[in-house]
């Protein structure tokens, strides 16, 4: 995540960073991982084995018209939600708390998926519960999750970002190479001994969450707003006290995050050394979605390539395979003397070349944003400024 560019100091002329921070590396650059033999993304991870479904488990909440929120799956290549509730209702005559929300499929665990799997393979029966995905608004996968913590797992996010710092420091002074040489040979501007003792995070606002093609607000104190690329696990088993080897047995699911961020506002309040404050707290500002997949369809969930787009034109990308600090490790290091919750949400931090900052290149309202991880999807969203 940016917040490491809100250091004193940082404020001179962006345009004379050096053009080499212009170019984002994307998706076409990086090696694909290996699919299995059927070439689906699908592993069990600690949750038993289970027979092939022919559809990925892609958990959603959606709004159909002024109705409640209702949980439901994208079936037929992502073109259509079927409503779990109404086809269980169908099917056997009566509702299920255990899909009355995927909030409550995440506390369910098997039990719900297993009331799933089978809706969504007999799903022609059910027409009354298919709807078009034209039809729906998708809301984020779990709306309100009862936690967020989102941690800076990418090494390489943070070396480019505090590179950029150093460029746009040095460019105010006279010689901004001999600047550059100085502040690196100082350690200004670096990554902290303590990133690499700890994985270190904040708690995003979960009251601002917004979901997939919902249009983001562009908050009325900031004229540089950035977008961040990043991917999320939600937590599907409670526990405490949990370890780096049984983390996994504990993550439901895994979703994109848009963690926005006015970079402006951070500049001016990251000094007080508190940790991100308005410059990542204002409505809309945090974006999940546009699905949850399970961990039962993912192979590897450290293999997948993640690109970030801006009306259409590649601006970056990476590799969650990047991550030096895996969710495992930070489940096991948040859950000391912590009880984790079901559908609390855990994001990555940003994929290196995953923001405008590393490129100094900033949104303008107007512009679409879409973050595509592997075997997840697209997140979509317009940023809009409305006027006074």
């Amino acid at each position: 995540m940016g917040r490491i560019i809100t250091l004193p100091g940082f404020h001179c002329k962006l345009r004379q960073v050096s053009p080499r921070f212009r170019n984002a590396r994307t998706l076409d650059s990086l090696t694909p991982a290996a699919p299995n033999q059927t070439g689906k993304v699908r592993v069990t991870q600690g949750q038993g084995p289970r027979q092939e479904s022919g559809e990925h488990m892609k958990l959603v909440t959606f709004r159909n018209g002024k109705g409640q929120p209702r949980a439901g799956a994208l079936v037929d290549g992502d073109r259509k939600v079927l409503d779990l509730q109404a086809a269980h209702r169908l099917q056997h005559g009566r509702s299920s708390p255990k899909l009355s929300s995927v909030l409550a499929m995440a506390q369910a665990g098997d039990d719900a998926l297993d009331l799933a799997r089978p809706l969504i393979r007999s799903r022609a029966r059910y027409k009354e519960a298919l709807f078009s995905r034209k039809e729906v608004q998708l809301l984020a996968p779990i709306p309100q999750p009862p936690q967020m913590r989102d941690f800076l797992c990418f090494e390489k996010h943070l070396l480019q970002a505090f590179s950029t710092a150093r460029e746009v420091r040095a460019a105010g002074t006279p010689d901004p190479d001999a600047a550059i040489r100085e502040m690196e040979a100082k350690g200004i501007l670096a990554i902290p001994q303590a990133w690499y003792e700890r994985p270190v995070f904040y708690h995003p606002n979960r009251l601002n969450v917004v979901g997939h093609e919902t249009d983001i607000e562009w908050p009325s104190f900031s004229t540089m707003l950035d977008f961040e690329l990043e991917f999320g696990c939600f937590i599907g088993r409670p526990g405490s006290d949990i370890s780096k080897a049984d983390a996994r047995r504990h993550i439901f699911g895994y979703t994109i995050f848009n963690d926005v961020s006015a970079r402006d506002e951070q500049m001016k309040e990251m000094p007080g050394q508190l940790g991100p404050g308005k410059g990542k707290d204002f409505d809309t500002g945090n974006v999940l979605g546009p699905c949850l997949v399970t961990t039962d369809e993912i192979t590897d969930p450290y293999r997948l390539k993640m690109e970030v787009r801006v009306n259409g034109e590649r601006w970056g990308g990476g590799n969650s395979g990047e991550m030096h600090w895996k969710f495992e490790d930070c489940i096991a290091h948040v859950s000391r003397s912590e009880t984790l919750v079901s559908g609390e949400f855990f994001g990555s931090g940003t994929v290196g070349s995953g923001c405008g900052l590393e490129q100094m290149r900033f949104l303008k309202p107007g512009d679409v944003v879409e973050l595509e991880v592997e075997g997840i999807g697209i997140l979509r969203n317009r940023f809009v400024r409305h006027e006074a």
